[in-house]
């Protein structure tokens, strides 16, 4: 776990941001090599991959403040900190580092100042993958239609680059120590340090004496994640990309695959995901979106036809 990649200039900074931001990069390279190969402005892909990265950002931080069960905290934080429980023991609490306030009746630490802001500090973690996707979405469409960029087409290079640039993400969520698993006897489970999200997440769960122990070994779903992205960004660049039958196949492929990969996943995380009905909010937005892969694939051979028979009468 290294919460900080490095530090340069005497500014630090955090692993999940930074390879976060490096797949982004790596996705938007990638995107405007592919532009240029079938003929396409790939200044455009430059700009949407810029734009992409800020409302997919913005989008995956609403999501979790909304849905991740950490709303009322965020709300608390503004307007009464005394309501806000922090895993610290006491002297942690009463640190200067900390600076929070001891409640000796509950046993527990709050915050020491109101903080109205916090739900906007996304550098600090907590960022949902389906808030991004959706954010990024409402982007892209945005400017695909300003740019006359054709949308289908783009939709299906964001079909392979996406996943790529989340495999990144994803290694950083390692390294940040969030998005842990439950915990496992496993030979490849992994023990967080103290005062990781595990540890804080394994002590609020009464399954460690402090926050300052390393905790239980958990499933490592940073890594599943991770591996499961980039076999399904190779998949589709190397296999169903070549293969296509219309436009939007490829993103439609990649939509399905990881709605279910990530389904599966969900059930071997054990940090809050919010949702109802035993399934977690990104389980019930994976269904949907499944679904509307579903969608894309049946409508779209004859959306293909009808592209090919609205050229033939214009021209």
């Amino acid at each position: 776990m290294r919460p900080e990649l490095f530090s340069l200039f005497g500014v630090g900074f955090p692993a999940y941001f930074t390879l976060l931001t490096t797949g982004f990069l790596l996705a938007t390279a990638l995107a405007a090599l592919w532009a240029h190969r079938i003929g396409e402005n790939a200044d455009a892909m430059v700009d949407l991959g810029i734009a992409m990265l800020i409302s997919g950002v913005a989008g995956a931080r609403l999501l979790h403040v909304v849905a991740d069960g950490y709303f009322w905290d965020y709300v608390h934080l503004c307007i009464d900190p005394s309501k806000v429980d922090w895993p610290f023991q006491k002297a942690e609490c009463l640190s200067p580092t900390r600076g929070g306030v001891w409640d000796a009746a509950r046993g527990v630490c709050h915050p020491g100042t109101t903080d109205c802001f916090a739900w906007a500090k996304f550098w600090a973690g907590g960022l949902t993958y389906y808030g991004g996707l959706i954010g990024a979405s409402a982007a892209a469409w945005f400017l695909l239609k300003r740019d006359r960029f054709p949308f289908w087409k783009a939709a299906d290079m964001a079909g392979f680059a996406v996943p790529l640039g989340l495999g990144f993400g994803r290694m950083g969520c390692l390294l940040a120590g969030c998005c842990y698993g439950v915990r496992t006897d496993a030979p490849w489970g992994l023990s967080f340090p103290p005062r990781s999200p595990a540890s804080e997440g394994q002590f609020k769960a009464h399954l460690l004496d402090s926050y300052a122990s390393w905790s239980h070994p958990v499933h490592p779903t940073q890594i599943y994640e991770s591996a499961v992205s980039l076999a399904i960004a190779a998949f589709c660049l190397f296999y169903v990309h070549p293969r296509k039958r219309y436009d939007g196949q490829v993103f439609a492929a990649f939509l399905f695959l990881y709605a279910v990969a990530r389904f599966i996943i969900e059930f071997w995380r054990d940090d809050d995901r919010g949702g109802m009905l035993h399934l977690s909010t990104s389980q019930l937005l994976g269904i949907v979106l499944a679904l509307a892969a579903v969608a894309v694939h049946r409508l779209g051979p004859g959306r293909s036809t009808w592209q090919r028979e609205f050229s033939t009468v214009k021209s």
